[in-house]
């Protein structure tokens, strides 16, 4: 009887420990169950034939198919053609035990669309150690592959403008040092025209070199010249091309800093007028390649004194800038026209050349004018 007795109750605690263990695996098949389900990532497993076994709701998301969809059909459904080879590649390597490592390709969606994803691949074994097949978690690196475009854009902009500003610096330091009398005034020549640089590069990097406000632009150049309630802008809203950015800054730069020496920046009578125009073209008004953009700079003031007249002072890098160097880089032409208390500077250029893209009606019209 004793011996009896003994038996069951080993027999009852050896039930309750193998009840406790089935209790414990299902709580831990359960919560790796919730934890699959609930991930931001798609995890897909398949055999070894690549067959879909299973698939989360992340990988629904991510993929456009339904589990129902999905599970049965070939993982080779998410691969483009031009890829598939890696799926024999990989699972070539889980039959033999070897490591596949996370790398980033593209797959595809339910609609076609190709995605970006980086993947991560496991075996998955069975009780007896045996790979029966393998574990796939895909995250979406779609908004970073686009941002590593971007920068890369970026940055290519970048190297261009650089070099192309020291293109400029360079000439800048030729032509001013051919006109200055002694090394003090060229310094400080170079010195404020890099600077009318540097401020049309902030305006570019603000946008990221998409572009600036025409506005912006010449209230930038001219707030270090002061006597802003002298000066009136009128003209249509306009975002500048890049190039444009900088050559019409170069000139805003010159015009200001004659106008603060010679004309109506210089005396508190002075005034000036800055206003630009489109044309409205002749065959097609809704296209920009067949438009003008017309700026015009007219100032009046009371003669200056040092305002003189010899062509010796009147060539100068600004007016190399002015009657040169901005019209051809933009692809089209200036008048200047110089009396005593008079100065007009008068810019024409393809529409093409100065806006980033098309306008719409609203900017055909000029916008009242404003006082800096």
């Amino acid at each position: 009887m004793n011996d009896v007795d003994g038996s069951d109750r080993q027999g009852a605690t050896a039930d309750a420990r193998l009840a406790t263990a089935d209790a414990r695996l299902a709580t831990a098949d359960a919560r790796l169950a919730a934890i699959v389900d609930s991930s931001f990532d798609a995890i897909i497993s398949k055999d070894l034939n690549s067959i879909i076994q299973s698939w989360n709701q992340a990988a629904e998301r991510m993929f456009g198919y339904t589990a129902e969809e999905a599970i049965g059909q070939s993982i080779l459904m998410l691969i483009p053609d031009h890829l598939k080879n890696e799926e024999i590649e990989i699972i070539s390597k889980i039959r033999s035990g070897d490591r596949v490592a996370s790398f980033e390709t593209m797959r595809k969606r339910k609609d076609g669309v190709p995605i970006s994803v980086s993947l991560t691949i496991s075996p998955i074994k069975n009780s007896n150690g045996g790979i029966i097949g393998a574990s796939q978690i895909a995250r979406d690196i779609s908004a970073a592959k686009e941002s590593e475009r971007r920068i890369r854009l970026l940055m290519r902009e970048v190297n261009h403008r650089v070099k192309n500003q020291f293109a400029v610096i360079l000439s800048m330091v030729r032509e001013t040092s051919k006109r200055s009398t002694h090394p003090g005034e060229f310094e400080e020549l170079i010195r404020a025209r890099i600077m009318a640089l540097s401020r049309s590069h902030d305006l570019l990097v603000t946008s990221e070199w998409a572009g600036a406000s025409l506005f912006d632009l010449i209230q930038e150049h001219l707030k270090p010249f002061g006597l802003e309630e002298q000066i009136l802008l009128s003209g249509p809203v306009l975002t500048l091309q890049s190039n444009a950015v900088q050559n019409l800054g170069m000139a805003f730069h010159e015009l200001g800093t004659n106008s603060s020496k010679y004309g109506a920046l210089g005396s508190e009578g002075g005034r000036v007028e800055i206003t630009w125009t489109i044309d409205s073209g002749t065959q097609n008004p809704g296209s920009v390649g067949e438009r003008e953009f017309h700026l015009t700079w007219e100032e009046t003031s009371t003669p200056h004194p040092r305002d003189r007249r010899d062509q010796t002072t009147r060539k100068g890098f600004g007016t190399v800038v002015l009657q040169r160097v901005a019209p051809q880089s933009l692809g089209g032409s200036a008048i200047l026209e110089r009396s005593p208390g008079y100065f007009k500077w008068r810019l024409s250029a393809p529409l093409a050349s100065i806006v980033v893209a098309p306008i719409g009606s609203e900017a055909d019209g000029d916008s009242p004018g404003s006082g800096i």
